[in-house]
């Protein structure tokens, strides 16, 4: 017999996880406060038919136990073994239509030949046609005083509201992983095998909240490797899962673009036999507990990871950027549930794990932003070779000649004197010939400027227009080192001093910027 068959709860003690609805169905029974219908409704595998069983059980027991069925009288014997005409079950799946209904309505007239109350359980209520539905409504209403009703649904939204405002709502939980891990682990000791926690705990993390769904794939385990110990690596093996290791090493060639590493690793995992839909799945998951242990303080609590990974994840998530991090789930939540409808597994994968290395492949702001972090480690890890400084024919060509600010090749060491008001003007006006020698990619930043001398002929203001774009460069500019770099590029160009700030267009700026600034005009101009 199978695990959940053979395990289900006798008592209401035996149930985990939904300790509230086990409590208020114990009180109603001990304080004899029955309701006339109840509507049980959660996922799968969390105990609702198993409850309605239990409760079906405990109010017709004729010794009950502190509000649960004694399990030893005439009437618990029978509803055990399904003998009893007290407890009725329908699944309305196949028994959907008005005929189905109004057969109900009819036998509802009719006392209970032994005990005290006949209890109808309805499973996937939700799949009632409208018409069993309104045919149900009056009975449900006011049915005789020992009919009860217990209506089980994985999909309440469905539930007519008429339906729902006649009965007595109890919402099951999702079950906890170290509750399914800890009941798995007391019956694999009555059943006397042998597992390793760590590899329940993994059939209880698969399981998704389902009890029922922790002991079937329990059940599919031990079958594959019966009378052996039950181990993590066998466990993985069966389901068609990764161990976490993996993860570590895609995230880490993931953050370094090592597309051939990772399409080298993407065929190992075929060649493994693992299930690639399982595999993308688990990787969200990585990504997620990474972004936790990243944000959140205290979210150990959160993660279910041994000492050993865990300490690979903490060293990724001090390599990875939060922004980051945040586009790496959406692309993996992409390609998922890309995956979920393709033919081609493979292909979509390997498509969606390059895109998640090389954000140049997109052209979202989250995908810009990691490719100016990118550039920006680059630098500071001198990967970029500089430009060769500029000649000095070059140098004086960047602002014209007449403003007088440029002169011959000196010492690089000398101290740059800071800028006068009419200099500063100056190098405003010559800002497209100086912007010529500025690289990329500040260059393509300084491009969204207007550039302009501030009234107390201090320092250059640089204005950005309120677009997407202009807040990018704005952005880029507010930081600190980007600033001071660009104040040292203008001191090698003109070698004077000049203060910068950064700010917004107005639009009376935007207006003049857009009359007066002949530098934008592509064709030859002649003032007179």
């Amino acid at each position: 017999m199978a695990l959940y068959r053979k395990w289900r709860p006798g008592v209401f003690e035996d149930v985990k996880g939904q300790e509230h609805i086990v409590i208020a169905l114990k009180n109603q029974i001990k304080a004899d406060r029955i309701g006339h219908a109840y509507l049980f409704c959660g996922t799968r595998g969390t105990g609702k038919t198993t409850v309605a069983k239990l409760f079906a059980k405990a109010v017709n027991c004729e010794h009950p136990v502190d509000g649960s069925p004694c399990g030893q009288c005439a009437a618990c014997k029978a509803i055990a073994g399904q003998s009893s005409m007290n407890v009725i079950e329908i699944d309305a799946a196949s028994n959907n239509g008005v005929d189905n209904i109004r057969e109900i309505r009819d036998e509802v007239q009719y006392s209970p030949a032994e005990g005290k109350y006949k209890v109808y359980i309805i499973d996937e209520v939700h799949m009632l046609s409208i018409g069993a539905f309104n045919a149900l409504l009056k009975t449900l209403e006011e049915p005789p005083s020992y009919v009860i009703f217990i209506l089980a649904t994985t999909e309440v939204h469905k539930i007519p509201v008429t339906i729902l405002s006649r009965c007595q709502r109890y919402d099951f939980r999702r079950i906890s992983i170290d509750t399914i891990s800890d009941r798995l682990m007391e019956l694999m000791e009555k059943e006397q095998i042998e597992v390793e926690e760590k590899a329940i705990r993994y059939v209880a993390k698969a399981a998704d909240g389902s009890m029922r769904d922790a002991l079937s794939l329990l059940d599919q385990c031990i079958a594959f490797y019966l009378g052996q110990k039950l181990t993590y690596e066998n466990v993985l093996e069966v389901l068609g899962a990764t161990d976490t290791e993996v993860f570590s090493r895609l995230i880490r060639m993931v953050h370094q673009q090592d597309t051939k590493g990772i399409l080298n690793l993407v065929d190992e995992v075929m060649r493994e036999g693992r299930e690639l839909t399982q595999f993308v799945t688990d990787f969200l998951w990585y990504l997620r507990n990474l972004l936790l242990l990243k944000t959140c303080d205290g979210a150990d609590d959160s993660l279910d990871l041994s000492a050993e990974n865990r300490r690979l994840l903490e060293e990724e998530s001090k390599m990875l950027n939060e922004e980051v991090l945040m586009r790496y789930i959406r692309v993996v939540s992409e390609l998922l549930n890309q995956m979920k409808y393709s033919t081609q597994k493979r292909v979509i994968m390997e498509v969606g794990l390059i895109k998640l290395a090389r954000p140049q492949m997109e052209t979202d702001s989250s995908s810009l932003l990691q490719r100016i972090i990118q550039l920006e480690e680059k630098l500071e890890k001198g990967v970029f070779v500089t430009k060769k400084e500029a000649s000095e024919p070059e140098r004086q060509n960047l602002i014209p000649e007449e403003t007088g600010i440029l002169s011959g090749p000196e010492e690089i060491e000398k101290r740059y004197e800071p800028a006068t008001a009419q200099e500063v003007k100056k190098i405003a006006s010559g800002w497209p010939n100086l912007l010529k020698s500025i690289g990329f990619p500040m260059k393509t930043y300084l491009q969204e400027a207007v550039v302009m001398a501030r009234e107390d002929g201090k320092g250059l203001r640089l204005l950005f227009p309120v677009s997407s774009e202009g807040e990018l460069a704005k952005a880029y500019f507010d930081r600190e080192n980007h600033r001071e770099d660009l104040i040292e590029k203008i001191k090698e160009l003109t070698e004077k001093a000049v203060e910068l700030e950064t700010g917004q267009l107005t639009k009376e700026e935007e207006k003049k910027d857009q009359i007066l600034d002949l530098s934008k005009i592509k064709m030859p101009v002649t003032i007179e």
